[in-house]
């Protein structure tokens, strides 16, 4: 490039000079030399212009390329002339670095393309002003059962419903509606964008189809509600059961005359029959959490709560050797609860309780009632067990998180969701270590 232009360089020189001698010879009136010069001046300048015109001539063959993007064009180097071999040479080289992008966005439209061809999710795209298709993909014509649409309101005579919903539907919006045809009808999430070439703007569609998902989470939800209840249900039976021995090895006694008292036995029978009823209320109440329930409340004490629970859980704190210390700071403190779900939040703190002092091989239990500075009636339920590591502590409430291999993670969610049917809330304090204390507030 560079002689390229020490070439033309050369001859504006060179013509230059020639014209300053022919004006110069004009001035002396030396006309004889003009017949020399004049002809060489004229040939310099016919040979200028047709320089000047070849390299017009090759600009315009490669923008001609460059419009009808003709890449693979190739122009020969060798038999240009000196003057056009270095602009033919860099057209060639602009050419050759065309065709490779070409080539690259030619292969990532392909992939792009078949990628989108590949997945489940329907994908149409249409010019927003006339609603031309602009493309759609297999899964799309699939599931509309369609084999092709050239504009979108001709899905208007196939599925009324359907353009209705893709009509109304705004950029950046979402909506789970049904698609029904000859042989299926299921349900799909549509969402959908805008992109704009070439000053026209395109709005593109996703259908993607949620049936599997929603009979999924369907099923995961019916599994979850089986591992609450039987939670629940073992979490009051075993307590029953326990208790029901216990029972039937004092009436032995009372039957070989070795006791003479039905106090216990009348006072155990009684515990069982309420607990069950407690029971059979708890699942009931269960079925409607998620919704406005209303409370059997009653003001009780809270020695009488106290009472009922430790008469029904005493039998397994035994078994288990487990120290149960009780503490009633206001002996008269009353409280407005619903006495049968009380006791299943309780149980179940209790429960979590005796897991937790499993490895202390001096396990003790405290239940706490008080009322708080602010006059709000506080039970509390503490234990001597490892603790909750602090990073756990925000996720305990969380339904369905456990930190136990077999546990179903729905205890302390209960618990908070009975609690907040009560205008109260549970809180939990826990030191690594020393042990966890729950505090239901009322």
């Amino acid at each position: 490039m560079k002689n390229y232009q020490w070439r033309i360089l050369s001859r504006v020189i060179f013509l230059t000079i020639t014209i300053t001698a022919a004006c110069y010879l004009v001035l002396q009136h030396q006309t004889v030399y003009l017949l020399l010069i004049v002809p060489l001046i004229i040939f310099q300048i016919v040979e200028f212009y047709r320089s000047q015109a070849k390299v017009h001539h090759e600009l315009d063959q490669f923008v001609e390329s460059i419009h009808y993007r003709d890449f693979s064009r190739h122009f020969n180097v060798k038999q240009a002339s000196t003057d056009i071999q270095p602009l033919r040479k860099g057209f060639n080289e602009i050419n050759s670095a065309f065709k490779v992008i070409s080539r690259e966005k030619e292969t990532q439209y392909q992939y792009l393309q078949n990628i989108l061809e590949l997945v489940d999710t329907g994908i149409i795209s249409y010019e927003a002003a006339n609603g031309d298709i602009l493309w759609m993909n297999e899964s799309l014509k699939k599931m509309l059962a369609l084999p092709y649409l050239r504009n979108i309101d001709s899905l208007q005579k196939r599925n009324d419903a359907l353009y209705k919903v893709v009509y109304n539907l705004q950029v950046g919006d979402s909506i789970v509606t049904n698609i029904t045809t000859d042989k299926f009808s299921y349900k799909v999430l549509l969402s959908a964008t805008a992109f704009q070439t070439d000053e026209k703007k395109y709005k593109l569609i996703a259908f993607q189809n949620i049936e599997e998902a929603l009979d999924e989470n369907e099923a995961q939800a019916w599994q979850k509600l089986l591992s609450v209840m039987t939670h629940e249900i073992m979490n009051s039976v075993a307590p029953i059961s326990s208790l029901a021995e216990t029972l039937g090895y004092r009436l032995q006694a009372f039957i070989n005359k070795e006791s003479d008292s039905l106090d216990d036995l009348e006072l155990g029978i009684d515990t069982i029959k309420r607990r069950s009823e407690g029971l059979l209320k708890f699942a009931s109440t269960y079925r409607s959490l998620n919704k406005i329930t209303t409370l059997n409340l009653s003001e009780v004490y809270a020695r009488d709560i106290f009472e009922n629970l430790l008469q029904l859980m005493q039998p397994t704190m035994e078994q288990k050797n487990i120290e149960v210390n009780t503490i009633l700071k206001d002996f008269d403190l009353k409280m407005m609860v619903d006495t049968s779900l009380l006791e299943q939040v309780l149980i179940n703190l209790l429960v979590n309780a005796i897991e937790a002092v499993k490895e202390n091989p001096e396990p003790k239990i405290t239940l706490s009632a008080y009322t708080a500075p602010n006059h709000k009636a506080v039970i509390k339920v503490t234990d001597n067990g490892p603790g909750i590591p602090d990073e756990l502590l925000d996720k305990i409430f969380i339904p369905f998180f456990s930190t136990k291999k077999s546990g179903s993670g729905i205890g302390l969610s209960l618990c908070k969701q009975i609690m907040l049917l009560h205008k109260g809330n549970v809180h939990v304090q826990s030191v690594p270590g020393e042990g966890t204390a729950f505090l239901l507030v009322f």
